[in-house]
């Protein structure tokens, strides 16, 4: 078989298989399954975060969605590198300054030009805190204010830290969802810290009162620098 047939054959097998293990629902609360570039920006607690959206999207708009993620995890090894090349086409992003070749901002930019939605996941890094989230990096701000046109969705995914939780070598089989609210888009003259702001409540919008809950209480909020992505 050819590379490209192989990836297909794997993209089906990466989405039967998590719709098995999680039983992934859909719930567009704000907004619609639609063409054009999107941004999906969501929390992030599991290396299987984006394969959730990626698995609730429509076909035709799962071929158009790009995962942002961090190069060094996907260029580890050969399987690595054909998952997140040829299958999830990521948008491969170097997370440190020293290693990086280009502008992330520029790269997802130029995605963004090309038609393409991105999934993206403004904390930069796995959540593994008791907090809902941690501080967002810049990225985000910078793609609105660039790419003013792109509706920025917050996307809440469910239970999946549960089901895959660090250092486990198998998945514990529980129902998982992913929430899609209203689209985001920067406000003129809005300033970075007043956007991300709005952009973190948003997602926490999106969140089980429980889990919202928890981002009232400082003495459990991580204190962390923002960087750019």
């Amino acid at each position: 078989m050819t590379r490209r047939l192989v990836a297909k054959v794997a993209a089906v097998a990466v989405t039967a298989f998590a719709r098995v293990v999680t039983g992934v629902r859909p719930n567009w609360v704000g907004v619609l399954p639609a063409p054009g570039p999107r941004v999906y920006f969501a929390n992030h607690a599991s290396h299987g975060d984006f394969v959730l959206i990626w698995t609730v999207l429509p076909p035709a708009l799962r071929r158009r969605t790009r995962p942002v993620a961090g190069a060094d995890y996907w260029q580890k090894d050969r399987v690595r590198r054909f998952l997140g090349r040829d299958v999830f086409d990521a948008v491969l992003i170097e997370r440190g300054r020293a290693a990086r070749s280009a502008d992330p901002v520029g790269r997802m930019t130029a995605a963004v030009d090309d038609g393409s939605s991105l999934i993206l996941f403004p904390e930069g890094t796995r959540n593994m805190t008791e907090a809902p989230l941690l501080p967002f990096k810049a990225g985000l701000f910078h793609v609105a204010a660039q790419r003013p046109d792109a509706d920025l969705v917050p996307v809440w995914i469910e239970n999946l830290n549960r089901v895959m939780p660090k250092g486990a070598f198998l998945p514990v089989p529980l129902l998982c969802t992913v929430t899609f609210g209203a689209p985001l888009r920067l406000e003129p003259g809005e300033t970075k810290a007043a956007f991300l702001a709005r952009a973190e409540a948003a997602l926490l919008a999106l969140a089980p009162p429980a889990t919202a809950a928890r981002a009232a209480r400082p003495t459990l909020s991580p204190t962390r620098p923002a960087n750019t992505p």
